[in-house]
């Protein structure tokens, strides 16, 4: 097998290296180390390969403390100390913005920590019933296929949460449909966590009782799902509080439902949405928007300064609960929310909100081309503050903001969202230079 040094990591975690004029992306792999590989696929410019030995080790590389690390997909950097993991991401956040937007940030934020390990509030497992691997598979995804990882624990889940991962497969075993509850949404707030079943046939009494005992036992609601995310109700308990995170900073209580997005680590949103107003800098008697403002995370923070704050959000389901979070924390008086496709917005449309000082955007993974395209002499906001889940999106997008709107774009960073994986969250903050 071939052997070859790294040179550096791409943005999906894996190690670069040149070999014959071809780039080569291996996984497993770290800056600096020789490594033994394996081609898994071959093109004309590239290959990707994968780890079969480390010749010579990276200071940096640890053991990895999940048992299904390699097998299960959700977690490529485990090998990496955490430490380095966000210094690594930075690097991958820099080198999006030159090369695929061709700007560069005035200032480099320091990198936004948080804990390492049994941060992740929400999961989507997926449940599989494969008689010929012994039954009821429960797990993420296996790296590089359709297939189920078997987890029995899972060391960025909440640690009840990973500790109940066995007794899940039993569970869904027993049931009289195992093979017809195909994922399991988890859902942890403040103070309560949701398993919402996804069923795709009904449930008889005996399944009904067999969950309501596991919830007794291990101390979660259940919820059964059996059409889109709007047919999510409670099983057992049926009168429970709904589920919430507060922001202390601000003051605020955000209430959702288990199908609803939120962000996944709840340490590094409150970090994030610091991070995100001491750069938006929001006053009283300003008025701002929050585009793709979801259930308000963003815009209630925002609110809480005395601004006048106008939320979009494309999901109905989600302006609604933005809208009864503004009036439970008293901040409906300087807020109104409105559902609009921001993936079709045009001049008129963002003209349409009336005149803004500063703008928040917080868009998909997809990014916000057309919103950034869509910003004319009559909405030119003094300052944007852009943050994103792709670094490949926020350069493009920045490339139109900079080379044809007249911002400069004034600082940018990253936020450890997702420790242990190669996803980069970043924020950055773009300047109108009047020209």
């Amino acid at each position: 097998m071939p052997v070859t040094v790294i040179e550096s990591l791409d943005h999906e975690g894996r190690g670069v290296a040149r070999v014959g004029g071809k780039a080569v992306f291996i996984e497993g792999a770290l800056p600096g180390e020789t490594v033994e590989y394996e081609v898994h696929r071959s093109r004309p410019n590239y290959e990707q390969a994968h780890t079969l030995r480390v010749v010579r080790a990276s200071a940096l590389r640890v053991a990895p403390r999940c048992p299904h690390y390699g097998v299960c997909g959700g977690c490529s950097m485990q090998h990496l100390d955490s430490s380095a993991q966000a210094a690594i991401k930075q690097r991958v956040l820099e080198d999006a913005l030159w090369h695929v937007g061709r700007v560069r940030a005035g200032i480099v934020h320091t990198a936004i920590h948080g804990p390492a390990w049994g941060y992740r509030d929400r999961a989507r497992l997926t449940v599989r019933l494969v008689p010929s691997k012994g039954g009821v598979l429960v797990g993420f995804h296996q790296r590089r296929s359709s297939y189920v990882a078997d987890m029995h624990t899972c060391p960025v889940l909440p640690a009840h949460v990973s500790a109940m991962l066995p007794a899940l497969h039993e569970l869904i075993a027993g049931l009289s449909i195992p093979d017809r509850l195909p994922q399991i949404e988890i859902a942890r707030g403040d103070a309560a966590t949701v398993l919402v079943f996804r069923n795709l046939l009904p449930l008889n009494a005996a399944d009904e009782a067999r969950l309501a005992a596991f919830a007794d036992t291990h101390g979660v609601q259940v919820w059964l799902q059996p059409g889109g995310p709007d047919t999510a109700h409670p099983l057992y308990p049926r009168d429970v509080p709904s589920l919430c995170y507060t922001l202390p900073e601000f003051d605020l209580r955000m209430d959702f439902r288990p199908t609803d997005f939120t962000q996944v680590n709840v340490h590094i949103n409150r970090l994030l949405i610091r991070r995100a107003l001491q750069l938006l800098e929001p006053r009283a008697g300003e008025r701002i928007a929050d585009l793709f403002c979801g259930l308000g995370n963003f815009s209630l923070p925002i609110a809480r300064s005395g601004a006048e704050v106008v939320g979009v959000e494309g999901s109905e389901a989600l302006v609604q609960r933005a809208g009864e979070n503004a009036r439970r924390n008293g901040l409906a008086g300087n807020t109104r929310f409105y559902a609009a496709n921001l993936f079709e917005a045009t001049e008129d449309s963002l003209a349409a909100l009336g005149p803004l000082d500063k703008l928040l955007i917080d868009p998909p993974r997809e990014g916000a081309i057309a919103v950034v395209k869509a910003l004319g002499p009559q909405q030119r906001p003094k300052r944007i503050v852009y943050v994103s889940c792709n670094p490949a999106t926020l350069a493009r997008d920045a490339a139109v903001l900079v080379h044809e709107k007249g911002y400069v774009l004034s600082g940018a960073g990253i936020a450890n969202m997702f420790p242990q994986t190669s996803h980069v969250e970043s924020v950055a903050v773009f300047d109108y230079s009047g020209s």
